[in-house]
């Protein structure tokens, strides 16, 4: 089966889980016998990736692809970059429009089976795929414009080209119940339309070579020998990821024991914020910022922290916990998250809900016990799903689109 996949980013040029989880999958399918040829909007070097063509559609460094913040849809319009070949400046949605005008001229010579577009950046193509070829598209929701702002509306441009790709979609992928749920209630998406289709593990976290170096976190390590707990989260700090209210529940803990460290891994639009709210509240010696961290870097984290906590508003999946429970960390995640409904020994909290989120940090660095046995709960879930399941569930979804649209759509 030819699939042509139109996504955004893929690592190590990837801001966030959208490209990580891109990867993976491509890479089951790949195993499963699928030939991809994969479409990125900018130019650089994937050679290191063998199962799969990949394309550039754009003479665009891929810093800039993604430096700008294209997951910040405020900034959709605003300009960012000269272009590689050209003087004149462009936007994140000049970008989308050379991408669809790329992918329009490609499938004059390449026919696939199946087009599978993920997330919004890439919805557009995907329509006009099935529009001017009549080839059946499969969207990919990660997450939507409502996730991305908190649940406090997003960039209307954004939803318009959600709720056309999502409607035009012969097939939906959401990566979560809770997803599903979104694009239901706010897109009037039947609910036949749409599969949940869980994320699993990074392969690269199960089969790269890792080395934990306790030197790398000299500081935390001898805060550990003297009793103390790490608290730690990664991510974006948008207001998506419910940081200012981890912030918040992070000195409510400290009240009930001093002996918590809180790191706060990641970067973005929020950072001067939280360095605020940490002086402010009289914890800033309790809590650590590392900027942002990929590769051993971020493996370090998890590996340094006792807690994991994800303290989204909305998150549609959440791979981060993935990666958190495979360092041994105890978890836990808003009842907001997608990841919850896989991870049930995880403990979890509304995200508003600090009180509860302080008592539950202070719960587990006081016993022991309780530790252990969500750790050992936690190792035995997240083993459960398999990025081969997921390639297995998608190649289904890619058969049944394939013949309804052989029957003409009926």
């Amino acid at each position: 089966m030819n699939i042509l996949m139109l996504g955004w980013e893929l690592p190590p040029h990837n801001s966030g889980g959208l490209g990580v989880a891109c990867l993976n999958l491509a890479r089951a399918l790949a195993k499963d016998g699928a030939k991809i040829d994969f479409v990125v909007p900018y130019t650089a070097d994937h050679s290191d990736i063998k199962f799969m063509k990949v394309v550039s559609a754009m003479k665009l460094d891929p810093l800039y692809r993604y430096g700008v913040g294209a997951y910040d849809t405020k900034y959709l319009e605003d300009i960012i970059i000269p272009t590689a070949d050209e003087q004149k400046t462009i936007s994140i949605r000049d970008v989308q429009k050379s991408y669809c005008n790329f992918v329009n001229d490609y499938l004059m010579e390449y026919k696939p089976d199946v087009v599978h577009a993920h997330d919004w950046l890439t919805f557009e193509a995907g329509v006009l795929a099935k529009k001017n070829y009549g080839i059946p598209l499969v969207a990919h929701v990660h997450a939507t414009e409502y996730d991305r702002s908190g649940m406090h509306g997003g960039n209307p441009v954004v939803h318009e080209i959600e709720r056309e790709g999502l409607m035009l979609a012969d097939k939906i992928i959401a990566v979560s119940q809770a997803t599903r749920k979104i694009v239901h209630d706010k897109y009037n998406i039947p609910l036949d339309k749409i599969d949940v289709v869980y994320n699993s593990l990074d392969e690269g976290f199960l089969k790269s070579a890792y080395h934990y170096d306790d030197e790398d976190y000299q500081y935390l390590e001898m805060m550990k020998g003297l009793g103390y707990t790490i608290v730690a989260t990664v991510g974006r700090f948008t207001i998506q990821k419910g940081l200012a209210n981890m912030m918040r529940a992070a000195a409510k803990a400290l009240t009930k024991n001093p002996k918590l460290l809180f790191v706060f891994a990641g970067d973005g639009e929020q950072k001067d914020e939280l360095l605020e709210m940490s002086a402010k509240y009289g914890i800033s010696r309790n809590v650590i910022f590392t900027g942002f961290v990929r590769g051993k870097q971020l493996r370090d984290v998890y590996e340094v922290a006792d807690i994991f906590v994800m303290s989204s508003i909305s998150e549609p999946f959440g791979l981060t916990a993935l990666e958190a429970a495979h360092h041994g960390d105890v978890l836990i995640l808003t009842k907001q998250s997608g990841v919850a409904e896989v991870l049930r020994s995880a403990m979890e909290y509304d995200f508003w809900d600090e009180e509860k989120l302080a008592d539950e940090i202070v719960a587990i660095s006081k016993s022991s016990g309780l530790r252990n046995t969500l750790r050992d709960g936690i190792s035995k879930e997240y083993k459960n799903i398999s990025w081969d399941d997921v390639a297995e569930k998608i190649i289904s979804v890619y058969n049944e689109v394939r013949i309804h649209n052989r029957n003409g759509g009926k």
